[in-house]
């Protein structure tokens, strides 16, 4: 075949296909095509094909028409040639736009064309309700989209903290549509482009038919969450010319989309919000309505409920009014703030009460030490019921780990309790103090100013319980990975029980123990000497007798214990505060602090010594004991630690003594 035939028959094939993709592209995009145009189009394009094939397939045939050879000819050096449909239409607004015959609506005669006598409600607003305001244009044109890149705020969950990030929607012409996501999208969002593509289609907005790029900056910081779903299909309505609007720079947007286009609830609400108001540039945070009431107790900034993003997208055009979500924090303490635990249900057990007591007083470490069925897990239960209410920050830093976990529960948008958390002994390094490729918060984080309890101590993996001494002296646990560290609050109170042998029964009068003393020795072992040192108070817990079950007295209940935990606190607060220390409790003293506050008189410095040396006492420990004493000394309402102060102290120390022999 000659070189020229086969460059002819090259130049013919492109200009067929372009034509034939070009009448497509415009069919695809228009919005009042007639369906005769429609039909017009398809026979056409479906002639042309049947020509390019006979074209090729025949060696005599040279050119399919007359015409296509003077198309080639005379436009074959011409750079400015643009391929031409069956109804002569050049580009997609090129020729049209020219004539006068093309007719775009503007950005902005969305929001003029909408009913402006009455303001929308999210009742009256369809699927489709604000393409339905789009004027038509005339039957013999072709409606396109006009292209523009639109910016917008939204926020990326990184462990417990939200950073801003800008979605850029660039719309640019193409022969073929395409959207390409960059901005290192994890999976979740990269699968997200059929879910808002679908769920824009099913609202009755067009997609736009050109090459769609979408960046998530700063692109080093990874995403990987669907929250990103509604600011990008917010986006591309955006950039498209579907909607226009003078105040999307003035909000942040999250939110996940169904495919109908209703919105479904996303993690790290709260620390979104507190990112938003701490940004000091944005006016409000458009939040799905589930949220909305979780973000709602940030002040300083407004957040506006959707159920769908066709609502969203009325907002933004302000052609639909949103009261913003009143916050009710105060409300929500008082509704919410009760316990449903009481120490009273716990019968017996009043030197244990006690030790529970002074643990929560000075906010102490609690080991328990007792058979089956003794009361350990019930007293551990009820230890929240007597600590002081949380403030309105330790509520907001405590639910945003919370939130950022997805663990909020229905109905409370705010934790307003001390959290409680109970996990099991086979948790993993990674559950207990958090992990993961992308750090996430773990059990003790979950904890933060509440209570963690490890019930069966030795039963837990040794490795696991050694990952607790850090945070238990910190506050906090950093956890690092290659790429990035991560810092989750870990200020918890910890209460442990243990039996007292493998069996369980050693010590109690009504079952007989045959445990011996190396098995003792061996269940122990499993608890690290490190770790009893962190661990304040160690209390023997007996089983209760029958009597006492039956027709003892009530008891102390809650109430009475929380009026001495607080009064206790106060003292300790104003001690703190005259020190120039941000610390509030006993049993977050320094070691120069201890020296400076807790000093003893001639006898209770002889009992400590006799102490220490008996019973081989660590300096840890050795501080442990004064400030337990000095706890006492606050409940007692004495300024000094006086000898019967220490002697209860050094009592709650039983694990440092030979116990087991």
């Amino acid at each position: 075949m000659p070189a020229n035939l086969r460059r002819y028959r090259r130049a013919l094939s492109l200009l067929n296909s372009a034509a034939s993709g070009q009448a497509c592209v415009a069919a695809s995009v228009a919005t009042v095509a007639t369906p005769e145009m429609s039909r017009q189009c398809a026979t056409a394009n479906h002639k042309r094909i049947s020509a390019s094939k006979r074209a090729y397939l025949s060696p005599k045939t040279r050119f399919a028409t007359e015409d296509d050879r003077r198309h080639i000819v005379t436009h074959r050096f011409n750079p400015n040639y643009q391929p031409r449909n069956d109804f002569g239409i050049v580009s997609q607004k090129a020729s049209l736009a020219t004539q006068g015959v093309l007719a775009t609506p503007e950005p902005s005669s969305v929001a003029k064309n909408v009913v402006a006598d009455k303001r929308l409600t999210s009742r009256q607003i369809s699927p489709a309700g604000l393409l339905a305001k789009i004027p038509k244009s005339p039957p013999d044109a072709v409606a396109t989209l006009s292209p523009m890149l639109a910016k917008l705020h939204t926020f990326s969950l990184l462990g417990i903290d939200a950073l801003p990030v800008e979605v850029e929607v660039d719309v640019s012409p193409s022969a073929l549509p395409k959207t390409v996501l960059v901005g290192l999208p994890e999976q979740a969002v990269k699968e997200s482009i059929h879910r808002i593509e679908r769920a824009l289609v099913n609202s009755g907005f067009v997609l736009p038919a050109n090459r769609v790029v979408i960046n998530l900056a700063p692109a080093e910081l990874p995403k990987q969450a669907a929250s990103f779903d509604l600011p990008v299909a917010l986006g591309l309505l955006a950039a498209s010319g579907q909607i226009a609007s003078e105040i999307l720079a003035q909000y942040a947007v999250v939110g996940e989309l169904a495919l109908d286009g209703a919105m479904r609830p996303v993690k790290g609400v709260l620390s979104m919000a507190m990112a938003a108001a701490a940004s000091g540039g944005l006016r409000g945070l458009i939040v799905p309505s589930a949220n909305a009431a979780e973000a709602a107790v940030v002040e300083g900034i407004d957040v506006i409920p959707v159920d769908s993003v066709t609502q969203a997208a009325a907002f933004l055009i302000e052609e639909l009014h949103i009261e913003p979500t009143p916050s009710r924090v105060g409300e929500l303490f008082e509704e919410l703030g009760c316990y449903e635990e009481d120490f009273a249900d716990v019968r017996g057990q009043e030197m244990a009460k006690r030790a529970v007591t002074i643990a929560a007083a000075g906010r102490h470490n609690l080991l328990f030490v007792g058979p089956p069925g003794a009361g350990k897990t019930m007293l551990a239960k009820r230890v929240a019921t007597i600590l002081p209410q949380l403030t309105a920050e330790e509520s907001i830093e405590t639910s945003r780990i919370y939130s950022a976990m997805g663990k909020l529960p229905p109905g409370r948008p705010l934790m307003v309790r001390r959290p409680f958390r109970a996990p099991h002994h086979t948790i993993s390094n990674a559950g207990l103090v958090g992990g993961g490729s992308t750090p996430a918060p773990g059990e003790i984080s979950l904890a933060h100013n509440g209570v963690l309890f490890l019930d069966e101590l030795p039963e837990f993996n040794r490795t696991t319980l050694e990952v607790l001494r850090q945070p238990l002296e910190d506050g906090t646990v950093s956890i690092s990975r290659a790429m990035r560290a991560a810092h989750f609050p870990a200020d918890f109170m910890l209460i442990a029980s243990l039996n007292p042998c493998p069996c369980g029964f050693r010590n109690d009068p009504r079952r007989e123990c045959h445990c011996s003393v190396p098995q003792i020795e061996r269940y122990m072992s499993k608890i690290s000497g490190p770790l009893l040192d962190r661990i304040d108070i160690h209390l023997e817990v007996a089983a209760v007798p029958f009597k006492e079950l039956s027709t003892g007295p009530r008891g102390t209940d809650s109430a009475m214990m929380r009026d001495q935990v607080e009064i206790a606190r106060t003292r300790q607060a104003e001690r703190f505060r005259q020190l120039g220390s941000a610390k509030q409790t006993n049993g977050q003293m320094t070691s120069r602090q201890v020296r400076q506050v807790c000093t003893l008189d001639a006898a209770s410095r002889d009992l400590l010594e006799s102490s220490v040396t008996e019973q081989g006492l660590s300096a840890r420990a050795h501080d442990k004991i004064l400030r337990v004493a000095r706890t006492i000394a606050d409940l007692d309402d004495s300024a000094a630690i006086r000898q019967e102060h220490l002697g209860e102290a050094v009592n709650y120390r039983m694990l440092d003594r030979r116990f087991w022999s």
